[in-house]
């Protein structure tokens, strides 16, 4: 039973850094409006820009975390320059394409610069273990959870009671209505997409101080990641993506507590497969909530 209630902890912080993910790519497809195939890539070079944060800088998480969000909010203004600014009123596909491309690109640079092994992160977090009861948890898994319910707060608070967050809703509702009415939708947008990828970035940094690596091509399933999570959050409904996220870190940990870890992904996609059969909308009711 022990075993089972740390598998459950684990998979609440792998399910938030997840859930994390999942509120990114949720944000630029709520705003931009087009799927993106670049969300990977964003949060892969979110991981190396702590990295080298950290080798620079010494082990300041907050150091990293600011790194992180600049490196993929800089990455963000590249991926809709290329991939979106242009292409509003073409068919969407021409978009989806383009971020494909990017991606692949963007992969392989960070390849050639990076290299192409594992690199360890280092131990920015003190180990440090809590007993609750029969239950482990370590400061690790603490700060994560505690830095990814402090990001959801803060952003719903951005949403919810700041100009610039009515505007972005305005934006992900209705990009026609919101030109007429003096919204500079284009550039609304372009700050919607970048704040996305700035916390996809954060999402990176938190995967990789959990697992203590990182890869440059650690971005593809990351990407699939964010990608389902969001899919059972309807694509743009923040809340009940992040709820996705959520559930597929428990889903798999609890899966690979009966069975080998190499079938974690079997897990998820599987418990993804099955929640779209039985309700192919995922957890939203109606048509969600955008942003």
């Amino acid at each position: 039973m022990e075993y089972f209630l740390n598998q459950l902890i684990n998979g609440l912080c792998q399910g938030a850094v997840y859930a994390l993910m999942a509120i990114g790519y949720s944000v630029v497809v709520g705003v931009v409006g087009m799927v993106t195939f670049t969300h990977g890539e964003v949060i892969m070079i979110g991981s190396f820009a702590a990295f080298y944060t950290f080798q620079l800088c010494g082990n300041n998480i907050f150091l990293g975390l600011l790194s992180s969000f600049t490196a993929s909010w800089i990455l963000g203004i590249l991926v809709y320059k290329i991939c979106y600014e242009k292409f509003f009123s073409a068919p969407r596909h021409i978009s989806l394409l383009c971020t494909i491309g990017f991606s692949i690109l963007v992969k392989n640079l960070a390849q050639i610069i990076f290299g192409p092994n594992q690199k360890p992160m280092l131990d920015v977090v003190e180990p440090r273990f809590f007993r609750i009861g029969t239950v482990q948890i370590s400061q690790l898994q603490l700060v994560i959870i505690c830095t990814v319910i402090v990001l959801a707060g803060a952003l719903s608070f951005v949403f919810g009671h700041t100009k610039f967050g009515i505007k972005l809703k305005a934006v992900s509702q209705d990009k026609t209505a919101s030109y007429m009415v003096g919204i500079n939708v284009k550039q609304v947008a372009m700050l919607g997409n970048c704040l996305g990828c700035g916390i996809g970035g954060i999402a990176g940094l938190l995967f990789s101080i959990y697992y203590q690596t990182l890869q440059a091509t650690m971005g593809g399933a990351m990407g699939m990641k964010a990608f389902a999570s969001s899919v059972l959050g309807g694509l743009t409904d923040v809340r009940f993506s992040a709820l996705g996220g959520l559930c597929i870190g428990i889903i798999e940990n609890m899966g690979i507590t009966i069975s080998s870890a190499s079938f974690r992904d079997v897990f998820a996609f599987g418990f993804l497969i099955i929640v779209l059969i039985i309700k192919p909308t995922g957890f939203v009711t109606g048509k969600g909530v955008k942003v």
